[in-house]
């Protein structure tokens, strides 16, 4: 069922545009249907935090489940914003007072951009701690996306991420471990997922924490784990919500930081993204851009217009079934849950 434009934020309508089912709230008022309302906790820069909230809800919305979805976006202290964007949060997103005021059903918790040699010494570090508190008492079920997973395994087990000897950036194929776990359900068994960090976690520290490894790639690791009851806490290290121009975006920014001389070295294309004409194409371009770096001549655009029609997309089908499989568990379980948190904390 349809996302519930229940609120002016302009990512509604742009869902609406690319032939996502949107309704109205007047609409949505008028269908007998039960609600789940989903937090998105939203971290991400400046750069990606309109595409980063468009991705997820349009994960959200291509649910099939007897439901109508209200999404509600905030944020948390500690994060650099710019003006604009500071503006923009202002005016479209909710406060953390408002959402527990409101209550949730669901939390999505995105990645972010961090600066510091360990993850608790973030500025971000202690409001986000507050909010995984508060909704390990409220919410059914909380799904982490990179960056989160890596500091809420933190927060949970003590278990330290791991810098990788170089970024893991591309597309890789995984594996499904659990064919029986209900997050799994009638999902394909190998699939490809898009990864882009620097850092991992890995098997055997979450395993002796009592997680469930439900998804491993032999060259990415493990892409997601789940908490020891199974649904409460699901942990994404990959990005199944990215576009499929999104790692192109990524591959752009670095080399424009190249341009301008803040990277030292040429990047690297993401792996198993571009096909063989679209390879041609980049190293082309790569070597027209350090000829002109020499000579001091003009610097050629970016072909993003030429590799874009080239690119596949290879895990959006998967990234949708368990994201309707994780909602589809939310609905069965949220009346208990709820009305058990609501008692608590009465």
């Amino acid at each position: 069922m349809p996302l519930v434009e229940h609120t002016s934020l302009p990512a509604f309508e742009k869902l609406r545009q690319r032939g996502e089912k949107v309704l109205t709230l007047k609409q949505a008022l008028q269908q007998d249907i039960r609600e789940l309302h989903v937090g998105l906790l939203n971290m991400m820069p400046d750069a990606a935090l309109i595409a980063t909230e468009i991705q997820f809800m349009r994960l959200v919305g291509s649910c099939n489940q007897i439901v109508q979805f209200y999404v509600h976006p905030f944020t948390v202290d500690g994060l650099e914003r710019s003006e604009e964007s500071q503006d923009y949060i202002t005016h479209y997103y909710n406060s953390f007072d408002e959402i527990k005021t409101m209550g949730l059903d669901a939390l999505i918790v995105t990645g972010a951009n961090v600066s510091n040699p360990s993850l608790d010494q973030e500025p971000f570090w202690e409001p986000l701690k507050e909010v995984v508190t508060w909704a390990q008492e409220h919410v059914t079920s909380v799904l982490c996306s990179c960056l989160a997973t890596h500091a809420l395994v933190k927060q949970l087990y003590h278990i330290e991420r791991e810098p990788m000897p170089a970024k893991l950036w591309g597309v890789y194929p995984h594996r499904i471990m659990h064919q029986e776990h209900p997050l799994l359900r009638d999902i394909n068994t190998r699939f490809d997922v898009p990864h882009s960090r620097f850092n991992a976690i890995y098997r055997e520290p979450l395993e002796r924490s009592g997680l469930t490894i439900l998804i491993e790639s032999e060259v990415a690791g493990v892409h997601m784990a789940v908490s020891p009851d199974q649904y409460s806490m699901v942990y994404f290290q990959g990005h199944p919500e990215y576009d499929t121009n999104s790692l192109l975006k990524e591959y752009k920014r670095e080399v424009s930081r190249f341009k301008r001389g803040e990277r030292d070295d040429y990047p690297p294309m993401p792996e198993h993204y571009f096909c063989d004409d679209a390879i041609v194409i980049a190293e082309h371009y790569r070597q027209d851009l350090l000829d002109a770096l020499k000579q001091g001549s003009e610097l050629p655009g970016f072909p993003e217009s030429h590799l874009e029609p080239l690119l596949d997309n290879t895990w959006r089908d998967t990234a949708k079934s368990i994201v309707n499989n994780w909602l589809g568990l939310v609905y069965e379980k949220t009346n208990f849950e709820r009305q058990r948190s609501h008692n608590r904390s009465a």
